[in-house]
């Protein structure tokens, strides 16, 4: 038995990287996954790597920024399942700029899917997770939403924004037995950051700053996420779980 049998689990963002990652082993672990992202085709192929070993899922297009798609993926997961017990509000965006240099439009898309894509989530799921006596919702920041950094300014904003958010939900929503946690991710190896591990001058100043002096690999946040979903980590509410190397402790 798994640490997540039984347990259906929602994951946005789940097509690659870290999200990816999540899917594979909630799935390995015993959970029925729902994996969502706006990338249809590689969102299909993870679902179906998961079908060959063995595992249940199946996959939603799904844009985090918009409350249709929520209410849309939410219904759908239902009717599949009749519950949902874990979200891992995953899906997000990176963007490289100086804050002079970021336009209105560009702070505007990255809240609209690292802040708002949380709100919408953990407004959305609240009901059904109370409906089926509680759940686990773990929210993705960064070591961006515990500290400053060059050129980060939009992006430390919004997962400042998550990191908040994730405390206030857990307040909320602690009398509905719902856990919401956030967790904290340093430099880790994914598409999602291949300009900067490309880039010598970016990586070596990261690589500088983290006390492991490597950068990350998406399955040591996965297991990360894996625990503050199980029930290994019932009596956690309102927490942040730092994965970074060491960077944020100096």
């Amino acid at each position: 038995m798994g640490k997540l049998a039984g347990k259906v689990a929602l994951i946005t963002g789940a097509a690659k990287g870290m999200g990816y990652t999540e899917a594979l082993l909630f799935a390995q672990e015993g959970a029925s996954v729902i994996a969502t992202d706006r990338d249809t085709a590689a969102g299909e192929k993870v679902v179906q790597e998961i079908h060959q070993q063995g595992g249940k899922a199946f996959f939603l297009e799904h844009n985090v920024s918009e409350e249709e798609g929520w209410k849309n993926v939410i219904e759908k997961t239902l009717q599949a399942y009749g519950k949902i017990d874990i979200l891992v509000n995953n899906g997000g965006i990176l963007l490289q700029k100086s804050l002079e240099n970021t336009t209105s439009q560009e702070w505007d898309q990255v809240f609209d899917v690292n802040a708002k894509g949380v709100f919408l989530g953990c407004k959305h799921i609240a009901p059904a997770m109370r409906k089926s006596g509680g759940g686990s919702i773990i929210n993705i920041s960064s070591i961006y939403g515990l500290i400053g950094g060059p050129n980060a300014a939009a992006l430390a904003a919004s997962k400042g924004a998550v990191r908040l958010l994730t405390k206030a939900a857990a307040v909320d929503y602690a009398k509905d037995n719902i856990r919401v946690n956030s967790v904290h991710p340093g430099l880790i190896e994914t598409p999602l950051t291949s300009e900067i591990m490309k880039d010598p001058t970016q990586k070596d100043w990261f690589i500088s700053k983290t006390l492991l002096k490597r950068a990350g690999q998406p399955i040591e946040v996965a297991k990360a996420v894996l625990f503050l979903a199980s029930d290994d980590a019932s009596y956690i509410t309102g927490s942040e779980l730092v994965v970074d190397g060491g960077i944020t402790a100096q």
